[in-house]
């Protein structure tokens, strides 16, 4: 859900919104294209004039406008000459509805138009450690609906009760039917010690019910252990992959070997929504050997790629990975090449399938588009974009408190299983 590369290159899209502006002062020499009729008189009737546009248009289009653009300009120009209220016809407004238009017609959940609005200053003080907000991931289901992925740890939005799966249906009395993940993101987060209003419904129950939330300062804090200080089986929590993450992963696994006690790691990546992917290289190469960890196919073929680097703290420790349906993006980067080395396997529920890279591209009037840039793939080729990662052992339960009990059992005893053969291979 947060923005994984900033550019200031205009868009083809942004074209659009250039054509708009441009059409604000029709040229002199383009005509009212219109026919009159005189409609039967009596004496009980008045002569009504009455124009019905050509069908033929006549005005000059700029020579670089491609050809399939073109109708966007003639309705412009018609509109401009035609319309009965030319109150009506907000430039700023008209521009971003056609754009908005394009975007949806698309059919692509991840692409969206970012209003000026939204998008100034609000989300670049996520690469300085913290932000101010409620302190919740959220992402869009398969029905357009804005979801609850998890509250963050010791957050405002966990405080007042918030829960995974929640659906967020309206912010400070305002309906966020129609809206993007981001354009929703905009108006619950604020300045720290204010309120926001969240009108949501749990899952599972038709009841909705109104949250107010005192907003915060939310600390980055990505890496938790779970487990207990001389417990052999070091159970490492990811919520999520900030520039930040790596440094937080280190200081972990580098105290856990001054006590010398792990044995096996539980690699946690449930909830996980992703993040940066520099951030999850980095990640990824604290417990692989040097190789590829994904690539991506651009949508005109180009073909880029991710490598590890080999000079990680945990490469050799066994270890098990815990995923479930939350588990997005970066993290199913992570977890996809671990199961395809055979580095340890994945145990939970099928991944969310977020196999996409999305890009910002920066438009002339200050918004931006978010655009689905390319598709990435395991090493071994595997495209996770709406499929997901299936687990190597499946745990699942109705009841999601139950499950996480149960998948974590399982992994340590997996995890158990799969020291004692490592001891026995040595």
């Amino acid at each position: 859900m947060f923005i994984k590369s900033k550019y200031t290159i205009i868009s083809t899209l942004a074209l659009v919104c250039l054509l708009f502006s441009a059409c604000l002062s029709s040229p002199e020499d383009n005509t009212k294209v219109a026919t009159e009729n005189t409609l039967p008189t009596s004496s009980k009737t008045n002569t009504v004039p009455t124009f019905s546009p050509s069908s033929i248009n006549t005005f000059e289009l700029p020579k670089d406008i491609p050809p399939e653009l073109r109708i966007i300009w003639e309705s412009w120009q018609f509109l401009q000459e035609d319309y009965v209220d030319k109150s009506k016809l907000d430039p700023i407004t008209l521009s971003e509805a056609a754009v908005k238009a394009m975007v949806e017609a698309v059919g692509d959940k991840e692409t969206n138009y970012i209003p000026p609005d939204t998008l100034s200053g609000r989300f670049d003080d996520i690469y300085r450690g913290d932000f101010e907000g409620i302190g919740a991931y959220v992402t869009m289901n398969a029905t357009g609906k804005i979801q609850i992925v998890s509250p963050i740890e010791g957050s405002p939005a966990q405080a007042a009760g918030i829960k995974p799966g929640d659906t967020i249906l309206e912010v400070d009395g305002k309906s966020v039917e129609g809206m993007s993940v981001l354009e929703v993101i905009s108006l619950v987060r604020g300045p720290k010690d204010t309120e926001v209003k969240i009108l949501i419904k749990r899952l599972g129950s038709p009841k909705r019910m109104e949250v107010s939330i005192i907003r915060g300062t939310i600390p980055l804090t990505s890496v938790y252990v779970r487990s207990k200080e001389d417990d052999p089986l070091l159970h490492i929590r990811i919520s999520d992959f900030y520039p930040n993450t790596v440094d937080q992963l280190k200081k972990v696994l580098i105290e856990s070997e001054k006590k010398g006690v792990t044995k096996g790691i539980i690699l946690d990546l449930r909830n996980n929504p992703g993040g940066t992917i520099s951030a999850t290289v980095d990640v990824a190469d604290q417990f692989l050997p040097e190789n590829i960890l994904l690539y991506s196919m651009s949508g005109d073929g180009r073909r880029s790629q991710s490598k590890t680097t080999n000079d990680g703290l945990a490469i050799n420790i066994p270890m098990v990975v815990l995923v479930n349906k939350g588990s997005a993006s970066a993290s199913e980067v992570l977890a996809g090449a671990i199961q395809d080395y055979n580095r340890a396997p994945l145990i939970g529920e099928t991944t969310y399938g977020k196999g996409a890279v999305n890009i910002l591209r920066r438009l002339s009037n200050d918004g931006g588009l978010y655009i689905t840039w390319a598709l990435w793939y395991t090493p071994s080729g595997r495209m996770i974009n709406n499929t997901g990662l299936k687990p190597n052992i499946a745990v699942t339960d109705q009841d999601t408190k139950e499950a996480e009990r149960k998948q974590l059992e399982r992994a340590q005893s997996e995890l158990r299983k799969i020291i004692e053969l490592s001891n026995q291979s040595n």
